[in-house]
């Protein structure tokens, strides 16, 4: 490894991300880069010579078919870099490890990068009517997808009469999923989160505005770096206080990422990390016609299972509307990848008629 680069080995530089910035096309005065937040048009990014500010390279800006190609927290990138609060330069954005994406909101299909480059994620969901096991599952399965390890912590165990029972009724929804109850201000239950926090492992805070995931970071921080509010009475929904996505490193050497709160994550493109339904996929997988909608067919081992009561009704209704999304934002990803492979071509023609005149 490049002496120059092991001062970033605290967050996350290791010998695979140099063999990919040794393999990377650049100019020979870049060096790597961690993004640590995004807000709007702006990043913030630490190198070898520290941490400043960072515009994108016009190029960059130019050559990108979608705002997934910018870069996102959790990034490397590839900078001209400088000292002090002098700007860096972004020019290229390193292959990712990993990606957690979702459908932006709005009425456009578009790739909302949410944190790149992640090894595991908190899902956070408060026992304080927070709780909801169809979001728990999606929130899962998008982590599946992207090849991210999900991990869910029911917070404010406090207030809940029978955590155990949320436990239990979690585990058996994502029977592959660990689960834990705990509560931060009461301090039960928190030990465990130490298994989880290796040096050099890069984590993602996700949940509900109002699920504690502020709280769960100053607590992990041994700090207040985050404020805090409190939910609303009448609904115990939260209040968003976190309003962009930073990286922050912890003591025990772990980097984590909060994000502001989603209630609705709508799930994108196909899922080629796996599944947290194997047991639906699986019968799936034995019905009798490969085409199986599992609607009507004869021979449908899901209809069979909902039939003898082996396979639950509102987790199968969860798997069916995941698998529908899941195909429709497939579909629009490959329609974007045709779109912007029929533009490279337009552009190749274009250029090579302007040559042929010449």
């Amino acid at each position: 490894m490049n002496p120059v680069h092991t001062a970033l080995a605290p967050y996350g530089w290791k010998a695979d991300w140099e063999e990919r910035f040794q393999a990377a096309e650049k100019d020979a005065a870049w060096v790597p880069a961690r993004v640590l937040w995004l807000r709007g048009d702006s990043w913030r990014v630490l190198t070898p010579g520290g941490e400043g500010p960072a515009v994108l390279a016009g190029r960059l800006r130019h050559l990108a078919e979608s705002p997934s190609d910018l870069p996102a927290v959790g990034d490397w990138v590839l900078v001209a870099d400088a000292t002090g609060e002098d700007l860096r330069v972004i020019h290229q954005v390193l292959p990712r490890q990993s990606k957690l994406s979702r459908r932006a909101s709005g009425d456009r299909d578009i790739e909302q990068v949410m944190a790149a480059n992640v090894d595991l994620a908190f899902v956070v969901c408060g026992l304080d009517g927070d709780f909801n096991l169809r979001r728990l599952e999606r929130y899962a399965e998008a982590l599946a997808g992207a090849g991210v390890r999900p991990v869910i912590l029911l917070t404010k165990a406090d207030l809940h009469p029978d955590p155990e029972s949320a436990v239990a009724a979690t585990n058996g929804a994502l029977p592959d999923v660990a689960v834990h109850a705990l509560s931060v201000l009461a301090t039960e239950g928190t030990a465990i989160l130490g298994e989880y926090l290796a040096a050099g492992q890069t984590v993602v805070l996700l949940g509900s505005s109002g699920a504690g995931k502020s709280t769960l970071l100053n607590y992990l921080s041994e700090a207040v770096v985050q404020k805090t509010q409190g939910v609303r009475t009448d609904d115990s929904r939260g209040r968003h206080t976190t309003t962009h996505r930073e990286l922050f490193r912890l003591p025990t050497g772990a980097l984590i990422i909060d994000s502001p709160g989603i209630r609705e994550l709508q799930l994108w493109g196909s899922s080629p990390g796996g599944s947290v339904f194997p047991d639906i996929d699986a019968l799936a997988e034995s019905c009798r016609f490969a085409d199986c909608r599992h609607e009507a067919e004869p021979g449908c081992a899901i209809l069979a299972a909902l039939t003898e009561g082996s396979l639950d009704s509102g987790r199968h209704a969860s798997w069916e509307k995941l698998r529908r999304e899941r195909a429709y934002a497939a579909r629009v990803e490959d329609a974007n990848l045709s779109r912007a492979e029929q533009q490279r071509w337009k552009a190749i023609t274009k250029s090579m008629r302007g040559f042929s005149k010449e």
